[in-house]
Protein backbone atom coordinates (compact mmCIF):
# COMPACT_ATOMS: atom_id res chain seq x y z
CA UNK A 1 0.00 0.00 0.00
CA UNK A 2 1.35 3.55 -1.03
CA UNK A 3 0.09 6.59 0.23
CA UNK A 4 0.22 9.51 -2.77
CA UNK A 5 -0.75 13.12 -2.44
CA UNK A 6 -3.10 14.57 -5.04
CA UNK A 7 -0.81 17.48 -6.66
CA UNK A 8 -4.03 19.63 -7.22
CA UNK A 9 -6.27 19.21 -3.96
CA UNK A 10 -3.31 17.99 -1.71
CA UNK A 11 -5.23 15.35 -0.28
CA UNK A 12 -3.60 12.01 0.58
CA UNK A 13 -4.88 8.91 -0.58
CA UNK A 14 -4.24 5.28 -0.17
CA UNK A 15 -3.15 3.38 -3.40
CA UNK A 16 -2.29 -0.44 -3.90
CA UNK A 17 -0.19 -0.86 -7.11
CA UNK A 18 -0.52 -3.97 -9.87
CA UNK A 19 2.65 -5.39 -10.31
CA UNK A 20 4.82 -3.48 -13.02
CA UNK A 21 6.70 -0.35 -13.39
CA UNK A 22 5.51 2.53 -11.10
CA UNK A 23 6.35 5.48 -13.70
CA UNK A 24 3.48 4.42 -16.09
CA UNK A 25 0.77 4.21 -13.55
CA UNK A 26 -1.89 6.63 -13.34
CA UNK A 27 -4.52 7.42 -10.34
CA UNK A 28 -7.73 9.67 -10.00
CA UNK A 29 -8.19 11.46 -6.99
CA UNK A 30 -11.54 10.39 -4.98
CA UNK A 31 -11.85 13.99 -4.10
CA UNK A 32 -11.19 16.11 -6.99
CA UNK A 33 -11.29 13.98 -9.98
CA UNK A 34 -8.32 15.09 -11.10
CA UNK A 35 -5.72 12.08 -13.08
CA UNK A 36 -2.01 12.26 -12.06
CA UNK A 37 0.96 9.68 -12.64
CA UNK A 38 2.48 8.34 -9.55
CA UNK A 39 6.38 9.29 -9.92
CA UNK A 40 8.72 7.20 -8.20
CA UNK A 41 11.39 9.77 -8.95
CA UNK A 42 12.11 11.70 -5.78
CA UNK A 43 11.94 15.07 -7.49
CA UNK A 44 8.40 14.56 -8.78
CA UNK A 45 7.32 11.99 -6.50
CA UNK A 46 3.60 12.01 -5.65
CA UNK A 47 4.55 9.12 -2.69
CA UNK A 48 4.36 10.41 0.84
CA UNK A 49 4.67 6.98 2.58
CA UNK A 50 4.64 3.18 2.06
CA UNK A 51 2.93 1.09 3.98
CA UNK A 52 3.07 -2.86 4.31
Amino acid sequence: MIVVKCPKCKHDQNYLPHPGMLTSKTKRCVYCGYTFKIHSDLEKSRIVEVKR
